[in-house]
């Protein structure tokens, strides 16, 4: 039997940090078998830039881009009428759909499952059904791909033994927005972290790298009050840096980078690369701040430049993560 790799990759934050444009760079180097979604639903937003075209999913994975079989895991949950509208998309951009793959065990979200989720008024959620489907996978009595004719001809079986090779996980919303981690009940329906790839019927000991992704700023869509800080900067940050879900459209509420957060977020999921995007949007504003709440005058520090900001995270990071490689990237547009 082929010996399984699998690379991964993570956001950091609460989503939008540029997991797609990372999965996309990754997967058109020709290195993997798969690409595969291991959590979440409609409620994501990939945004991609192929050939200096914007391309956005919201469910099939990026390898499809690129001509390699893309699998939407067993832990995520599968809007069925978005799912072939997704697949009438990309087959007008020129995709060949037969690549898709839906494994059987993967949880289907209904009517019934929208038009509760979309009742909500507290936690700010996309309203795609998500979060109760999730339930009614925990409760037992959830539907699952297996049981829809339609899906037959993209069902496959991701289990031990069946589905090997080098495969590329791509991740769904962002690590604080974890059902078990984050700032509950303002969170996701699904794991976001490291263990919602092996609960897709991976060994630990199969997963080779682990990308993780974050912003060099930070932003949350939801009905919290998020931001620690306030600055009239955030509009221009949320001008240049089109900083509006992929998802609802919504506006995104902004912060400095937070780096006690990522720091957290980088040990506890075994971070090995980390790749902070759009630095710049703060190079177009030439304005480099930081908070941290371990900073005792006013939580905020300001660098005088690029490179000492560069340098500070460097630092700051590597100290509690011994070994990890820390690189720069800008806007994926």
């Amino acid at each position: 039997m082929e010996r399984t790799q699998v690379d991964v990759v993570i956001g950091l934050q609460y989503g939008d940090e540029g997991k797609g444009k990372i999965t996309n760079q990754m997967a058109k180097s020709g290195d993997y078998d798969y690409v595969m979604r291991y959590n979440g639903g409609s409620n994501a937003g990939h945004t991609i830039y192929v050939d200096g075209k914007k391309v956005v999913t919201h469910l099939v994975p990026c390898g499809v881009l690129h001509g390699i079989p893309s699998v939407i895991g067993s832990g995520c949950v599968l809007n069925i009428n978005n799912f072939f509208i997704e697949l009438d998309y990309l087959s007008g951009l020129g995709y060949d759909t037969s690549l898709i793959k839906v494994a059987y065990n993967c949880h289907i979200v209904t009517d019934d499952h929208i038009d509760e989720d979309s009742k909500d008024v507290t936690i700010g959620t996309t309203r795609t059904g998500n979060g109760p489907c999730y339930r009614d996978k925990v409760t037992r009595v959830g539907k699952r791909a297996e049981d829809f004719k339609e899906l037959s001809q993209f069902i496959i079986d991701i289990s031990v033994g069946s589905f090997s090779g080098k495969i590329l996980a791509e991740g769904a919303q962002g690590y604080w927005l974890d059902v078990d981690q984050g700032d509950y009940p303002y969170v996701t329906s699904s794991n976001c972290g490291i263990g919602a790839v092996i609960n897709n019927g991976f060994s630990h000991k199969e997963i080779n790298k682990v990308v993780g992704v974050a912003k060099a700023y930070s932003t949350y869509v939801g009905a919290k009050q998020y931001q620690k800080t306030d600055d009239p900067l955030f509009e221009e940050i949320r001008k240049v840096g089109l900083e509006y879900g992929a998802t609802t459209g919504r506006s995104r509420q902004i912060d400095w980078l937070d780096l006690n957060e990522l720091s957290v977020a980088c040990m506890r999921n075994g971070v090995d690369h980390l790749i902070i995007n759009k630095l710049d949007v703060l190079e177009q504003l030439n304005c480099w701040k930081i908070y941290d709440p371990n900073y005792s005058i006013n939580k905020i520090l300001n660098f005088e430049s690029k490179d000492l900001f560069k340098d500070y995270i460097r630092n700051e990071i590597s100290s509690v993560c011994s070994g990890i490689e820390i690189e720069f990237q800008e806007s994926p547009h």
